[in-house]
């Protein structure tokens, strides 16, 4: 950024009126101007000679300007014009010092510096400082309106007008209070703009719309310098931000960004000294100027107070005025006739041009009540076209020939209240607004047109989505051999009636052939983009639906009842079948088939690269064979039709078998485990081995009766252990997967059945065991039921979760 505390200056024009090019470059160097980009601000401060400008800039910014002294009596201070920037304010502001005017060094004849400095500070400040006494409030010269008039005039012929704020600071005010000093200011400012002559393009331009006028007052710095300074340091807030919205710059236009700064302001110097055209007019021609334009001013203020003239600007704002044109081209005409009555002695070249001003400044007064009336007249005539034309189409009458009676109608109605409206002095062409009519007829036309034509395409289009969409999704989820047949059949057959019913409906907008078949292209091809989309979204869930066909076909039967793997079903054709069938739907969703000629041959092409070459590759592993779907693209099927490559086939079909074998190998497992459950007790030859090798045992249990009690006894422990372990049903799902599951039940439920005997030795007498041996062995038997099912219960939770561990494990 800019430097912001220091303060730098330099000469930029010096008195002769030299651009210091040299000075400038090294100054925007020292204080880094072109770091600021367009955060930056130009002051300028001018006035008369030794009024005290450059005293209120050092104490208002902090430079370093030199300042006269008054002991060496009032003299010129400076020459020509320098900058500097000021210190301690953002963001970056320059001030250029002007040359004061009505100097005696330079003489009474030598003003053309004055007026040259002064419009280059108008072209080039964002903010201009006036610097004048308060005694010299009214005075003509005192107050530098002269220059000021000359300045606007010509800054509006050589520049792009910027926006500028021009701040009157009052010297040595008096008692007389800046309420009262303002608004005479104000006043005199906006004569000067009124007065000057203006280009075409800004006629009607006001002051505003290129100056923002302010007015401060400071009191006497010789005779009350504390409190002159106190007010300067209020002033120098404003400067703060000057250039934000709501600052005193805050809506300047047009600004050079600061790396340019130093080429434009020379530029302009160039453009300002070369031109000519700046010398005050001759003394007789500027008395008939000032006398000529009084008596123009009075009749334009007579005019503007004119009763009749009052009367049909209030009424032309409520609507339309019958023979407005003729009642105003008499008022004006009345009006210049006595204006030419008065100023018939004066220079015929300012007469003519002042009352040339004069026809033009009433024409411009009158202008907008004119304007309002060919605006009530072109709205009255749109709102009258959309009145009728809305009847014309809800009487059943055809869009083109409705369009072209109403707007005949209505530009005829127009050029009739155009006639009436017309002012003979203005010569005003109403072609534009009459064009301008034609042009917002024609665009509701077309909007009108644009509606209808898009609501009706769009309920053929919401009638082909809801006729296709649903249909379409049902069939590529059924996925079969007549799937794009009947996809194809559905799509003709629908895009035919709504071809045939858009069609009709544009008949009645007189559309050429071209136009015509490009909307019933638009549908079919509307049509065709919707079957795509549903088999692109489809296709997108292919996966899914491979898996939910297999998983169908694998784990039901014929009558759609789930298998149980039982022994006796053939796993491998069962797993051949249901993968044939998710392949056959992988097949059906790799391309769109909506044409006659669309290549069917994917099925096969599938089939042998995923199907047949596996086969072939387990049983031979040595031959190297070409993989058919090593390709991005089908064989005569075109990218615009491909909703599955090739290679994406391949690793679809991959993952499928992958995600799809954990269900063959459940089935084999529990095909297994189903024949292992059915197989449990020992073969033949080992009961035939026991009977042989334990008859003697036999014998002597028959011999000793008390071994047959124990037996008896640990039989029925034995008895309660199975039912409560439910030992059968752990090794259904294989040895080791039981072991594992009677391990971590077996001690549990010793343990309640122990202690289930000894709360059944505590009975009391009434139920002794010995006294009911029937009821004593009953409620033992009970018991060992009782402590095996808390058992059970106990540890199902965790034998439950190990069983599913280890089966997985399996």
């Amino acid at each position: 950024m800019a430097r912001s505390d220091e303060c730098y200056s330099t000469q930029l024009i010096d008195g002769d009126g030299i651009f210091n090019a040299t000075g400038i470059e090294s100054f925007i160097k020292e204080v880094r101007l072109g770091e600021c980009g367009l955060s930056y601000a130009v002051v300028s401060i001018m006035g008369p000679q030794s009024s005290g400008k450059s005293t209120l800039l050092n104490h208002l910014f902090g430079t370093n300007f030199r300042e006269m002294d008054a002991f060496r009596g009032r003299s010129q201070t400076t020459k020509g014009i320098w900058l500097a920037n000021c210190a301690g304010i953002e963001p970056c502001t320059l001030v250029m010092d002007l040359e004061g005017t009505d100097g005696r060094e330079r003489g009474e004849d030598d003003t053309a510096f004055e007026k040259q400095s002064a419009l280059f500070a108008l072209a080039v400040s964002d903010i201009v400082l006036i610097n004048m006494w308060c005694h010299d409030i009214g005075r003509e010269q005192a107050a530098n309106k002269p220059l000021l008039k000359t300045v606007f005039q010509v800054m509006m012929r050589l520049f792009s007008p910027r926006k500028t704020t021009l701040m009157f600071v009052i010297r040595d005010k008096t008692r007389t209070p800046l309420e009262n000093l303002e608004p005479v200011l104000r006043e005199d400012v906006q004569k000067i703009w009124d007065s000057v002559s203006k280009p075409h393009a800004h006629k009607e331009t006001p002051l505003n719309e290129f100056f923002n006028v302010d007015v401060v007052a400071l009191s006497s710095y010789e005779e009350k310098e504390e409190q002159f300074k106190e007010q300067v340091a209020n002033l120098r807030q404003r400067f703060f931000h000057s250039i934000a919205p709501g600052g005193l710059a805050g809506d300047r236009r047009g600004v050079v960004p600061a790396s340019g700064f130093s080429f434009s302001a020379q530029q302009i110097w160039k453009v300002i000294k070369e031109n000519k055209d700046l010398d005050l007019p001759a003394h007789k021609v500027m008395v008939a100027t000032v006398r000529c334009e009084e008596i123009a001013n009075e009749k334009y203020s007579s005019f503007a107070a004119n009763e009749d003239w009052c009367h049909l600007e209030e009424a032309v704002q409520s609507g339309l005025i019958p023979g407005f044109g003729k009642k105003l081209s008499s008022i004006l005409d009345d009006f210049l006739s006595k204006y030419d009555a008065e100023a018939a002695y004066f220079d015929e070249g300012v007469r003519s041009a002042k009352r040339k001003q004069l026809e033009e400044k009433l024409l411009q007064l009158i202008q907008p009540a004119f304007q309002s009336m060919l605006g009530h007249l072109r709205s009255g005539t749109i709102e009258k076209f959309k009145e009728v034309f809305d009847k014309a189409l809800n009487g059943e009458e055809g869009f083109s020939s409705a369009s072209r009676n109403c707007t005949q109608f209505c530009m005829a109605r127009f050029d009739e209240g155009c006639a009436d409206v017309v002012i003979e002095q203005a010569k005003w062409d109403t072609s534009k607004v009459r064009d301008k009519l034609q042009r917002d007829i024609d665009a509701h036309i077309t909007s009108v047109r644009t509606a209808k034509l898009a609501e009706i395409t769009a309920h053929y289009e919401a009638k082909l989505k809801e006729a296709l969409s649903g249909p379409v999704e049902a069939l590529l989820d059924g996925a079969s051999s007549d799937t794009w047949p009947a996809i194809r059949k559905l799509f003709r057959s629908e895009t035919e009636a709504a071809v045939s019913g858009l069609s009709g409906a544009l008949s009645g907008f007189d559309m050429d052939g071209q136009s015509k078949d490009k909307m019933l292209g638009s549908i079919e091809n509307y049509a065709r983009g919707v079957v795509e989309a549903k088999a692109r979204e489809e296709a997108g869930r292919v996966l899914i639906h491979m898996k939910d066909r297999f998983s169908t076909l694998f784990s039901h039967d014929s009558d759609s009842m789930p298998r149980v793997w039982t022994g006796k079903e053939d796993i491998r054709a069962i797993t051949k079948t249901a993968r044939s069938a998710s392949l056959k739907l992988l097949s059906v969703m790799a391309v769109v088939r909506l044409d006659d000629d669309d290549n069917d041959s994917i099925e096969n092409t599938l089939s042998v690269a995923l199907v047949d070459s596996a086969n072939a590759t387990l049983k031979d592993r040595s031959t190297t064979t070409f993989d058919p779907l090593a390709s991005s693209t089908w064989e005569e099927v075109s990218p615009a039709k491909t909703l599955i490559t090739p290679v994406q086939c391949k690793s679809l079909w991959r993952q499928f078998k992958a995600e799809t074998e954990y269900s063959v190998s459940q089935a084999i497992a529990a095909q297994e485990a189903n024949k292992r459950s059915n197989n449990w007790l020992p073969p033949p030859w080992a009961i035939a081995a026991l009977i042989v090798l334990g008859f003697n045992e036999f014998m002597t249990l028959l011999r000793n009766p008390l071994y047959l009690g124990v037996i008896f006894v640990a039989f029925l422990l034995m008895k309660a252990l199975w039912v409560q372990l439910d030992i059968s049903g752990e090794f259904r799902n294989g040895a080791l997967p039981g072991l594992i599951s009677l391990s971590s039940k077996f001690l549990p439920t010793v343990m309640n059945l122990l202690k289930r005997l000894a709360e059944e030795g505590q009975v009391p007498a009434a139920n002794d065991p010995q006294r009911n041996p029937s009821l004593a062995s009953k409620s033992f038997r009970n018991g060992v039921s009782s402590s095996g099912d808390t058992s059970s219960s106990a540890s199902s939770e965790v034998t439950s979760s190990e069983y599913s561990s280890n089966s997985k494990e399996d």
